[in-house]
């Protein structure tokens, strides 16, 4: 066993290398309209107990950047909307902007981009003819301060400037801001800053009117007939995002440019909303597409145009926003509340080190209380044929025989399912009679304590001589630790 451990640690250091500072990453936003907003001393000291690397702020506040000093954490810095027209309209107002909040802050602050104004052209349109000449000014004020091959210059858009957005290969951005959009990506094309693009999934799925399957938005595995796929190019789409993103390089594209790369600066699912109207903004929604765009960014799974090709994606937000206005889930996108303590938990397993309010390895899904005995006994089969469980020790004589009962059976083999597939997120579903508790299944109905160790070791063994399996297994292992200490 302890040659075992140390294996498994050995992998999980080697998959956490893999990542490239400059490839796939998962960074956040950081707003702040907050009733209360947290000291930029407790943001940085968050930040840095979830091993966040990577974050987005919406200006430069000078005791933010302050404390983000030395810490390492790579930082975009932003030029609101409201200081687009000093300095769109001015050079010397751009140089001033970048003295003062970066060339003061650089290199101690880590800053990489700067984001000049935010959704711009589908917010603001007015002020879209200064958009070019802020960015080409700010340009030239880092070529100034030889900053330029450090920081990149770039303005985040919303994805709605595309239009005919399915299937990818049709679309093409909203031509009326071709004057704006064609220099824009020869700006971004001369200089090597990515096309900023805000992903709200969440957002297209309520307004699609049952258009778009919900599992679709979420990143929930899909049956091939039920993925989208696009007839010009034969591509297969499993999920908004991806769909959205080679939307974007289609578009681009159509304007013959190719090599722009694409930075997700928004995405996310709010936790908490109108429980009339958006029934669909909760914890376990939150958790599932946030959970599973970590795993598909980090594991540099790419898009279907672009597969293998890393998309840096900020996820919005850090912090819960109680002062936004709009509908009332504007107010829950967060991570966290303003008080640091976790909206709701992660489950990251198999995606690196981040974001310590992953309590996965404290997990288990078990039969749902109450659920139908003919779809449990279904579910049951499913597990222990096609979902590949191990389930020889559930016969007459094997040491999880007893309890001999279809529940209890199924718990065992939806919880080996559960931990063999990374525990993560859709993976505990079963068609609706399996939950995910964080109470283990040794304390659950009958099913005894030195009977769960031993059914726990059997799947172990079911595992050896497969080494995928086997690192998958690896969360088990310490929660059949934790479960025999309690014995």
């Amino acid at each position: 066993m302890a040659k075992l451990h140390f294996f498994l640690l050995l992998l999980l250091a080697a998959a956490q290398a893999t990542h490239g500072e400059d490839g796939a990453y998962i960074g956040v936003n950081i707003g702040t309209a907050m009733s209360s907003v947290p000291a930029a001393t407790q943001i940085t000291t968050l930040l840095r107990s979830q091993n966040i690397r990577h974050i987005r702020l919406y200006d430069a506040d000078p005791g933010m950047l302050s404390a983000l000093a030395n810490t390492g954490i790579r930082v975009i810095i932003s030029v609101p909307n409201e200081q687009l027209l000093a300095i769109g309209n001015s050079n010397a107002t751009a140089a001033k902007w970048v003295a003062r909040n970066v060339a003061a802050h650089y290199p101690s602050v880590n800053i990489t981009a700067i984001a000049v104004g935010s959704e711009v052209l589908s917010t603001l349109p007015n002020a879209a003819p200064l958009i070019m000449p802020a960015m080409r000014y700010l340009q030239n004020a880092l070529v100034a301060a030889a900053l330029d091959k450090y920081i990149k210059i770039s303005t985040p858009h919303s994805s709605s400037i595309i239009l005919d957005s399915f299937p990818p290969s049709q679309a093409f951005f909203n031509r009326s801001l071709d004057p704006v959009l064609v220099p824009m990506l020869k700006f971004l094309q001369s200089t090597g800053a990515p096309l900023m693009l805000n992903v709200y999934p969440y957002y297209d799925y309520m307004r699609s009117n049952g258009v778009i399957p919900l599992d679709y938005a979420l990143f929930r595995p899909l049956p091939p007939n039920k993925e989208a796929v696009d007839a010009n190019t034969l591509l297969h789409y499993t999920n908004v995002f991806d769909a959205v993103v080679d939307a974007a390089y289609f578009a681009m594209a159509y304007l013959n440019v190719t090599n722009v790369p694409v930075m997700v600066t928004e995405t996310g699912w709010p936790h908490k909303g109108d429980a009339s109207a958006e029934p669909d903004a909760n914890n376990d929604n939150a958790d599932t597409y946030n959970s599973n765009l970590i795993r598909h960014v980090m594991n540099v799974t790419g898009t279907p145009k672009h597969p293998g090709v890393a998309v840096p994606t900020f996820i919005y937000e850090l912090y819960d926003e109680d002062t936004r206005p709009g509908t009332a889930s504007e107010k829950y996108w967060g991570l966290f509340d303003m008080n640091g303590i976790p909206a709701y938990a992660l489950h990251l397993t198999g995606s690196g080190v981040l974001l310590a309010n992953d309590t996965t390895n404290q997990t288990y899904c078990v039969a749902r209380e109450g659920a139908d005995e003919k779809m449990l006994q279904a579910a049951l089969d499913w597990a222990c044929g096609p979902g590949k469980v191990d389930c020889s020790v559930l016969t007459q004589g094997k040491p999880c025989y007893d309890p001999d009962t279809v529940e209890d059976h199924a718990t065992y083999a939806f919880n080996a399912y559960y931990h063999g597939m990374g525990m993560g997120s859709g993976t505990c579903y079963f068609s609706g009679v399996a939950v995910i508790t964080t109470t283990d299944p040794s304390k659950l109905n009958s099913l005894p304590c030195s009977n769960f160790i031993a059914c726990s070791f059997a799947f172990l063994d079911s595992c050896r001589g497969n080494v995928s399996l086997l690192v998958q297994a690896m969360d088990l292992v310490s929660i059949v630790g934790r479960t025999a200490a309690r014995c």
